[in-house]
């Protein structure tokens, strides 16, 4: 059982995934403190509220408040993360493919014979360690 979990672990997507995850996290605070720091500001300095969460509250009774600034506020995060993961992964990412599927742009070069070699030996025992 040990065995599998430390085999689920050492594959390389694993650690990428939780690479991205980390990267994610870190990109996500940075996002946030842009909009809370700038762009929430100056919506609230429209509103006429401190920060965009105390913008555009309705009271509904026994203390209870709809907050339309706190929706404001968590669509521009979505749209200023979306924006962002556009113009600098995908849209350089399209580029770069239209490019290669031009000619443009040479296609990354093969593995050396030596690394296709040892992928081979290394695809050969574990297989031969699965039976």
């Amino acid at each position: 059982m040990l065995q599998g979990f430390k085999d689920f672990i050492m594959r390389g997507n694993v650690i990428e995934l939780a690479v991205a995850v980390v990267i994610g996290t870190a990109f996500t605070a940075l996002v946030n403190s842009v909009v809370e720091g700038l762009i929430d500001p100056l919506i609230a300095a429209l509103g006429g509220g401190g920060d965009l969460s105390d913008t555009w509250t309705v009271g509904v009774g026994n203390g209870a408040e709809i907050s339309f600034g706190l929706v404001v506020g968590a669509i521009l995060n979505f749209l200023v993360i979306a924006a962002v993961v556009y113009f600098l992964v995908v849209m350089p990412m399209n580029t770069l493919a239209k490019r290669r599927k031009a000619g443009v742009e040479p296609e990354p070069p093969a593995p050396a014979e030596d690394v296709l070699l040892l992928q081979e030996i290394r695809d050969l025992l574990a297989a031969r360690r699965d039976v």
